[in-house]
């Protein structure tokens, strides 16, 4: 069995029904409450460099990309 995507292995473990329940109990990613990964950008998914302020959630590479149409006339 592979264990490089999860969702593969589900579906070779779908013969065994039994080692379902713990496999989802140990290998499955789980729900952050902390850290660099809690808060990701909304349009690419980056994890880094995320600015928050104004309840943007963009990443620095996005806002610059639009940061003009988002209505921001000095932003660098």
């Amino acid at each position: 069995m592979t264990q490089s995507n999860p969702n593969k292995m589900l579906k070779q473990l779908n013969a065994k029904p039994g080692k379902v329940p713990k496999y989802m109990k140990h290998n499955m990613p789980k729900k952050r409450t902390c850290g660099i990964a809690r808060v990701s950008c909304e349009l690419c998914g980056r994890h880094r460099g995320v600015i928050r302020k104004y309840g943007l959630y963009l990443c620095r590479q996005c806002f610059r990309e639009n940061a003009y149409k988002l209505g921001f006339k000095k932003f660098r």
